[in-house]
């Protein structure tokens, strides 16, 4: 697991894609204008399946996509959801979502700031005392909000040695049922020095997340698995998605997870790694879901459906992501909010989700900004040139 932007072969990149979908500039968490809430919306979609067809053309065993625009709906598809039996993929097809597992984090913590029950300007330590604590790093210096903004400076577990010796290559194949626990994977985090102080720049860390669940726990007595059915997928009735924990299976009707377990050799064997056990991912990107239920929740959270408007907009509200891509005026291409992300496409329509990538299983979420146009699209492979979920998005809204 590693963040995009940096993202080797080699590396587990369970949340890589935080980075690496990346096309044009920044666009700030505003008030809707008439011309980006009418944009993106083209009268058809073949170029978004011709988009899915150059993914699976480019080696990707299959695709899928699904459209939300307002009241219309669309799916499309490409290649296979089982290499053995030739299958094509399916709309209803569950996959692991990787770090689209944060927006669901954060929004529950979100809900808990709406409630009074916390405060996203709490310190760390104010919910787990004692636990950021070494190697430099203090809980006492920072917030919910900024392990919510990846402003913390904490290191990123899945960037350390150990684990990517362990979790990616042949070694994945041994240890895929290992699993571990929320401690620790933060200790395996805590025991690099930060990166940064606190609130003085901005790097991707899967132990943010992490640290945000266990905030949700401590905060509420009760499972972070337990609060997100509560207040996420029993009010929008996602039936087909959930927090496995510790089950290393995906619920049926899925299609298989297929990994080159990061290898750099473009010539590395294809490997089945739909089972595995995903605590290693826990709060930062274990959630299973389908496209059409991942639509149906960007839709209700930047409607407002989730969350009141104060928490919205905190939501999106954004630093800048530090990157070597950039647009044409040389700023970066990409901002970061509270588990979510904008983009602003090549047209200028600016999309606001996610990416995620687990072994097997490369996803992407966008919507704009008043959810009404929404795309959710997957890859059951999670080698190759992630611009073909750019072409996706950049067919979809800019038609």
């Amino acid at each position: 697991m590693t963040d995009g932007i940096r993202a080797t072969g080699r590396r587990w990149a369970l949340l890589a894609a935080v980075g690496a979908l990346v096309a044009g500039g920044i666009a700030p968490a505003a008030a809707l204008d008439a011309g980006e809430r009418n944009a993106g919306l083209p009268a058809g979609h073949d170029g978004t399946q011709a988009a899915l067809d150059a993914i699976v053309a480019e080696g990707t065993p299959g695709a899928l996509a699904a459209v939300r625009d307002g009241r219309q709906r669309w799916s499309g598809n490409a290649g296979v959801r089982d290499l053995a039996t030739g299958e094509p993929r399916r709309d209803r097809d569950r996959f692991r979502v990787g770090s689209l597992t944060k927006t669901f984090t954060a929004t529950v913590l979100l809900q808990l700031d709406a409630r009074g029950v916390l405060s996203l300007d709490d310190t760390v330590e104010r919910w787990l005392p004692g636990v950021v604590r070494g190697n430099g790093n203090d809980g006492r210096k920072i917030t919910v909000r900024q392990l919510l903004d990846h402003t913390s400076g904490i290191f990123n577990y899945n960037r350390d040695e150990g684990f990517l010796a362990t979790f990616t290559g042949e070694s994945f194949l041994d240890h895929r049922y290992d699993g571990a626990t929320p401690e620790e994977l933060v200790e395996i985090g805590l025991s690099h020095p930060p990166l940064f102080a606190p609130g003085t720049g901005w790097e991707y860390s899967d132990t943010n997340y992490i640290l945000a669940g266990m905030v949700i726990e401590r905060a509420t007595g009760d499972s972070y698995a337990s609060q997100v059915g509560r207040w996420i997928l029993k009010p929008l009735k996602l039936r087909a998605t959930s927090v496995p924990g510790s089950s290393a299976a995906v619920p049926r009707p899925h299609g298989r997870h297929y990994s080159k377990l990061y290898e750099e050799d473009p010539n590395a064997p294809v490997h089945d790694v739909t089972e595995f056990n995903p605590t290693v991912a826990w709060s930062a990107g274990q959630v299973i879901s389908t496209t059409g239920d991942l639509n149906r929740f960007y839709a209700a959270l930047l409607g407002g459906e989730l969350l009141p408007r104060e928490q919205v907009d905190q939501m999106l509200t954004t630093v800048p992501i530090e990157s070597e891509e950039s647009g044409a005026s040389g700023a970066p291409t990409a901002a970061y909010g509270l588990g979510i992300r904008s983009d602003r496409l090549s047209c200028g329509v600016t999309v606001w989700g996610h990416g995620g990538q687990v072994p097997g299983s490369l996803s992407r979420a966008a919507a704009t900004r008043d959810g009404r146009h929404v795309l959710t699209v997957n890859r059951n492979g999670d080698w190759g040139a992630q611009e073909g979920e750019n072409a996706v998005l950049e067919a979809e809204f800019c038609g």
